[in-house]
């Protein structure tokens, strides 16, 4: 088994018996929530599942994981999630298997699955590989898996240049387990609308992924592959900069 991220995109291929491509953090019906905060923004899950289409006839999976929270909004579900979460994965599921591991936001989602299957909140294990979205600590058989792959934080890191302008870039995160030492990759969202969580300003725990890990030990990675290094030295090195 290995992983292969898909450059420039918030996409993983895991290569075993059968080949998946993972996407994590969709959020789904987004717009809904940014409308009521009074912004207006067309839908854009026509535009994610066409991107989604292309990525899969460019690399041609025989599976598909969705690692939680295809859909947005809690604890209620939008109209437009009620539309538009069945369509999308109907569309996926006439051309592959699916799976979607649930997330904190989707609740009501067995309702709307059409053809993919929902498994249990805990996660699911595929060709020795555990999946958990990470909003919750995952099950025994997960957590017992070679490997595993987590989403929740919507990782990023926020670069500052020499004049004090910043952005936040998307990242992957490969840490390893305090315990075991296996591989734990956390994927970045999907969906660019969702905002993310800029690990070098972090204070907070997020999860248990926090628990399973030391994150300032991770190795940190632009989605087009740039290693930044791990969380603790940017962090370090940007403190040092300040003085």
């Amino acid at each position: 088994m290995r992983f292969l991220p898909v450059a420039g995109e918030a996409v993983l291929i895991a290569e075993g018996r059968h080949r998946v491509m993972v996407v994590a953090d969709v959020h789904l019906g987004i717009e809904y929530e940014l409308w009521l905060g009074g912004a207006n923004v067309p839908s854009q899950t026509g535009k994610l599942l066409n991107h989604l289409l292309a990525l899969m006839k460019a690399h041609e999976p025989d599976r598909l994981v969705v690692l939680g929270d295809l859909k947005h909004n809690v604890p209620r579900t939008s109209w437009q999630e009620r539309v538009e979460v069945p369509d999308f994965l109907n569309a996926l599921s006439q051309i592959l298997e699916v799976t979607v591991v649930p997330g904190n936001h989707d609740t009501g989602l067995r309702d709307l699955a059409g053809g993919a299957e929902v498994c249990e909140p805990e996660g699911t294990v595929i060709d020795g590989i555990g999946y958990f979205h990470g909003h919750t600590w995952p099950g025994p058989e997960v957590l017992s898996a070679k490997s595993l792959v987590t989403a929740h934080l919507h990782p990023s890191i926020r670069l500052v240049d020499p004049l004090g302008a910043s952005r936040s870039e998307r990242v992957w995160v490969r840490a390893f387990s305090n315990e075991h030492g296996k591989e734990i990759v956390v994927m970045p969202a999907f969906n660019p609308l969702c905002g993310s969580l800029p690990l070098n300003e972090m204070n907070d725990e997020k999860g248990p992924i926090m628990k399973l890990v030391d994150l300032s030990r991770s190795m940190i990675y632009l989605l087009d592959g740039t290693y930044l290094g791990r969380l603790g030295e940017i962090i370090a090195t940007q403190r040092y900069r300040k003085r």
